[in-house]
């Protein structure tokens, strides 16, 4: 190798790599990725009026059950765990589909059914459509949910199924979920 090979060899081997770049370093640290980026997006949050821990009860008065939903994974998803009154249990992930810009909630429950839905933020709350299926006689429905805050800190929730693909709706659920107190 001749002396001039040798010297751009060493000369490129120690100079450092961001001189050897083309790029900005300006914009190489805009493109980087956040360590957090849930938490950096306020859209993430939209639906953050549903975390806490919960009494629910019925439209009578009716203690139901309780929930917990927790944010979870630096704000990238809400957990919920259900208990039910008379013993029914479930739990959901939900989760702002960055891909389609929708929120979804995937719901299973020891009783055997299964919700999948999909939506976002109206003026009435958080809505979500799509289907439930039961396990035990593989029926799937149309299925759609609201979650509505309420002026008083409750937050309303109201599920809906169709029998006749999406033509009519009957209620499924309402539950409204009032705050455990700290104590």
């Amino acid at each position: 190798m001749n002396p001039l090979n040798k010297l751009i060899i060493f000369t490129l081997s120690t100079l450092p790599l961001a001189a050897m770049s083309q790029t900005d370093p300006d914009a190489s640290e805009a493109a980087a990725p956040k360590a957090t980026p849930c938490e950096q997006d306020a859209r993430f949050q939209e639906f953050d009026f549903w975390v806490g821990q919960w009494d629910v009860h019925d439209a009578k008065g009716t203690f139901v059950g309780e929930n917990s939903i927790r944010r979870e994974e630096s704000g990238c998803v809400l957990i919920e765990n259900w208990s039910g009154a008379k013993g029914s249990t479930g739990m959901s992930i939900n989760y702002l589909d960055k891909i389609t810009d929708e929120w979804v909630q995937i719901w299973h429950a020891a009783g055997g059914y299964q919700i999948d839905i999909r939506g976002g933020l109206t003026g009435e709350g958080m809505l979500l459509t799509g289907t439930i299926h039961y396990i035990g006689s593989a029926k799937t429905a149309p299925f759609r949910g609201l979650w509505t805050p309420m002026p008083d800190g409750r937050v309303r929730q109201y599920f809906e199924q169709s029998n006749d693909d999406g033509a009519t709706w009957e209620p499924w659920f309402e539950g409204f979920y009032s705050r455990k107190s700290a104590d």
